[in-house]
């Protein structure tokens, strides 16, 4: 029998081989981070990582995050040690239709807690699952919610500003359960860091409120010794600063730059074989004694994995408010039941005055609805849900609100974070215009299939004083080209709840809900019955023309619903239906009969209008010149005398309208 030691060292070496045999096979991929980085995650995975080896997606189960996306073959020789990928898998590495991707993705491969590409992104969502740990550990117990998140980060990923972002945050809130280890070995993929970097981590991170350790990353012994003091740390979250070298174990890239980004040539990787013990002309070697010696920890994990079962029950069986709410965190979105305020008709509302009345309805009826705003608290309505629900941090783990500060990327993230944990129902929120700086993180919530909750409020030039900074021209249209991305902009308070609704019964698509500033007309339920389904659906009817025989169809979202209708009595000789499209994504993925009842084909003249980007609605409308739009930056003033100026008015679109149907 080996020393634990030797064969340790063995294993680590077996790891390398795989990586670079797996990248040397797919003739593309990133080994030298992910050789730098072998010891310290196989000391993680090996003997600390609380994982049911039977069941990936245990809920009781540490989380685990690659933020350094591109040392993929790391983690997917460490699942095929666990015995959730096979050796078949990896030799698919970045091959078409593989359970080994490029970069680790959540929806294609078991273990993979979430999609890591760009770089920060990883690191930030594991605050966010951080976050959701404390938040459930704080209402349901150590002994079902008291797992850690560990993440392994690289000198790029430290660089990205959303991985700064998100740590002060993480120190701000003492997420003591938050683990980092950063591989740090001075190399990214163009150059050493010394050329773009000389950042002092320990002082950066012990400044944010963290638990700074310095390591050498290859030592195990040294690693041992982090991850316990780490663990031992409860009150600040921990970062171990691993101070490594790129490809260690290469023949002869070690320590070079060239090894983070590019496959080893078959000599080198001989070479390296022949050095670090391996046999020189086997491809893919696992011998069954590193296996065997890796799984040595499985019986404990499945021992815990019962125990924790058996204290869930007894849980059930002493305590019905724990089951209860235990049964609240694992209802299935779509079943969720909810009421929603009422708004006089006479009263005018501004769409994020109705989110807000919204959200303040749902605080009891989803105790684990939380989130919060990027400082615009005020602005974005959410200022009373934070203080009826309390601010979440050190001093309050049952707090719901989130208070971001000026972090939109890293509150999305985060939010991303949260939601792909488990167990709570998160949002966002800032205005529309920001939505730019958190682009990524939407996309990334797409990818992965995420529905999170994303709120954004201002959603036109109508934000008026503040300018043509602040005020949306491209966002809208812009989000709505994101793939598996809703977006819902509700022409009044009551489109408004139903958007909600819709959102919060997603399971798979992340939702932008676009809110307006200015007051709307409020669309009366008892005169428009079908409000909430149509809503559902993306697009309705809502003023049928005379005798229900259209001569166009004029259609419209958010704001500019109302003033379609306005326009439309203005056009009295012009059978004019009027149709509400609060969400383009939805209506369109509706029943062939469903889109021909609300769009007729016969009906060949049609008209749209919305306060952005007009190209995206010629789908429905066939031609440009039948949207109006706006397609320039807006600028300061009243919001009443740009909708003059830019022809946001009843008169002016009725002429508009009046033209284009002449000329048709």
């Amino acid at each position: 029998m080996q020393a634990p030691a030797a064969i340790d060292a063995k294993a680590v070496n077996v790891i390398k081989g795989l990586i670079m045999d797996a990248t040397f096979k797919a003739k593309s991929g990133h080994p030298g981070g992910a050789m730098s980085s072998a010891d310290m995650a196989y000391v993680l995975f090996k003997d600390y990582l609380r994982f049911d080896p039977a069941d990936p997606a245990w809920f009781g189960r540490d989380r685990f995050v690659l933020s350094a996306g591109h040392e993929s073959m790391l983690q997917y020789t460490l699942l095929y040690l666990r015995g959730v990928l096979t050796m078949d898998d990896l030799k698919q590495f970045r091959q078409l239709g593989s359970r080994t991707p490029g970069h680790p993705e959540n929806y294609e491969t078991p273990g993979v807690e979430c999609t890591t590409g760009p770089l920060g992104q990883g690191f930030s969502m594991a605050v966010g699952m951080a976050v959701a740990e404390e938040m459930l550990r704080a209402r349901l117990g150590e002994d079902v919610a008291g797992h850690y998140t560990y993440v392994v980060s690289s000198d790029g990923d430290v660089q990205a500003p959303v991985f700064l972002g998100s740590a002060a945050l993480a120190g701000l809130w003492g997420l003591g359960r938050l683990i980092v280890l950063f591989d740090k070995n001075k190399v990214q993929l163009a150059s050493a860091t010394s050329v773009c970097d000389a950042t002092n981590h320990v002082k950066l991170f012990e400044g944010l409120g963290w638990h700074v350790i310095d390591i050498d990353g290859n030592d195990h012994a040294a690693i041992h010794a982090a991850l316990d003091a780490a663990r031992a740390e409860t009150a600040k979250p921990t970062i171990i600063i691993g101070n490594t070298i790129i490809a260690k174990g290469a023949f002869s890239m070690e320590g070079k730059h060239e090894a983070h980004g590019a496959p080893f040539k078959e000599d080198e990787i001989k070479a390296t074989k022949k050095h670090l013990g391996l046999p020189e002309d086997e491809a893919f070697f696992a011998p069954d004694d590193v296996l065997a010696h890796f799984q040595g920890r499985f019986p404990q994990l499945a021992a815990a994995r019962a125990a924790w079962d058996k204290a869930l029950d007894d849980k059930f069986a002493g305590d019905a408010a724990f089951e209860a709410l235990w049964r609240e965190i694992t209802k299935p979105r779509p079943e969720r039941t909810l009421s929603w305020p009422v708004f006089e008709p006479a009263k005018a509302v501004a769409t994020r005055s109705a989110w807000g009345a919204a959200l303040n309805g749902l605080i009891d009826q989803l105790p684990l609805l939380v989130g919060g705003s990027a400082d615009l608290d005020p602005s974005n309505m959410t200022e009373k849900f934070r203080d009826i629900t309390g601010i979440f941090g050190k001093a309050d783990r049952i707090g719901r609100a989130l208070c971001f500060g000026v972090r939109e990327f890293p509150m999305t993230a985060i939010v991303n974070g949260i939601t792909l944990h488990g167990g709570l129902l998160p949002f966002s929120a800032t205005f529309l215009i920001f939505s730019d700086y958190a682009r990524n993180a939407l996309r990334m919530a797409a990818l992965q299939r995420v529905p999170a909750l994303h709120v954004y409020t201002h959603d036109s030039f109508y934000v008026g004083e503040d300018g043509p900074t602040h005020e949306p021209i491209e966002q809208v249209s812009s989000l709505r080209l994101i793939p598996n991305m809703l977006v819902m902009r509700p022409a009044d308070a009551n489109e408004t709840s139903a958007c909600v609704d819709t959102a919060l019964k997603q399971t798979s698509r992340p939702t932008c809900l676009l809110l307006t500033r200015q007051n709307l007309p409020i669309l009366d339920p008892a005169v428009y019955p079908g409000l909430k389904e149509g809503v559902a659906r993306g697009g309705y009817v809502l003023d049928e023309a005379p005798g229900g025989k259209p001569d166009m169809l004029l259609l419209a979202s958010g704001s500019e619903v109302s003033l379609a209708q306005a326009a439309a009595k203005l056009l009295p000789e012009i059978a004019i239906r009027v149709v509400s499209m609060p969400c383009l994504e939805l209506f369109n993925e509706q029943p062939e009969d469903y889109k021909k009842a609300v769009l007729p084909p016969t009906v060949a003249f049609r008209y749209a209008v919305e306060a952005g980007r007009p190209e995206l609605w010629c789908q429905y409308t066939g031609s440009l010149d039948r949207v109006y739009g706006i397609s320039h930056f807006g600028a300061s003033a009243p919001a009443g005398k740009l909708a003059d100026l830019y022809g946001f008015t009843p008169e002016h679109l009725a002429g508009k309208i009046k033209e284009a149907y002449a000329a048709k």
